[in-house]
């Protein structure tokens, strides 16, 4: 090979190296976001809610119930600023009807951090094997959360969302309640969880594929290199 495409191909690599680091620190960053948002998604009561309910005194009856819940508690709005929950958050027992979407969220909390942890391995371990035992646990975390989402409006016949939301309710069909947003996170979350595993498969293949043979075998390439 002439020098002067032995100049180009050693440049092409510095750039490429250059942008995998920019690109790979802004993965693990999402990274962490990510895990962040699980917690958040996993302990917020806000998964369907009332809404502003009205109440006329002149209709009669007692006035409806407002609130909101999620998959450990139920909140009810109250005259003073703080609701009144029920649940079992602190010992992270989810309500009765929502069992199976609080576990799946947990399993897919437990591999976004386990993703987390791996960061840790850049420095003693190939960068490309790690980026791919990221991407399978943050694609496994977004399959377990896509899950969750699809089985909690499955759970909606049920007394805890009969009680808050009317008799009206039914599987897919919350009464008078509407999701909130922490359902709707939870969706983005699913998004998330693929982009940030399509890019880690990227980010490992590409480094597979460019980078130099001597390179590959040593421990040293990591986020930092």
């Amino acid at each position: 090979m002439q020098p002067h495409t032995l100049e180009v191909a050693r440049l092409y690599q510095t750039e490429f190296i250059r942008s995998a680091r920019a690109v790979g620190a802004l993965w693990a960053v999402c990274t962490l976001c990510f895990a962040v948002i699980e917690v958040v998604i996993l302990i917020q009561p806000s998964w369907v809610g009332t809404g502003e309910v009205r109440y006329r005194p002149g209709q009669g009856g007692a006035p409806p119930l407002a609130g909101s819940l999620g998959l450990f508690e139920v909140c009810l709005d109250t005259d003073w600023l703080v609701p009144e929950c029920r649940g079992s958050l602190g010992t992270l027992t989810p309500l009765p009807s929502f069992q199976t979407p609080a576990v799946l969220v947990c399993m897919s909390l437990a591999l976004v951090w386990a993703s987390v942890g791996c960061l840790a391995l850049f420095r003693f371990c190939n960068a490309a094997t790690v980026y791919k035992i990221c991407a399978w646990l943050q694609l496994s975390a977004g399959f377990c959360l896509a899950l969750a989402c699809v089985l909690f409006p499955d759970s909606w016949d049920s007394e805890d969302m009969r009680a808050l939301c009317g008799e009206g309710v039914s599987s897919f069909s919350p009464g008078r309640c509407s999701v909130h947003w922490a359902f709707v996170l939870a969706m983005l979350g699913v998004l998330d969880a693929a982009i940030l595993a399509t890019l880690a498969f990227v980010l490992g293949n590409r480094q597979d594929a460019l980078l130099p043979q001597d390179s590959k075998q040593g421990p040293g390439l990591h986020l930092a290199s």
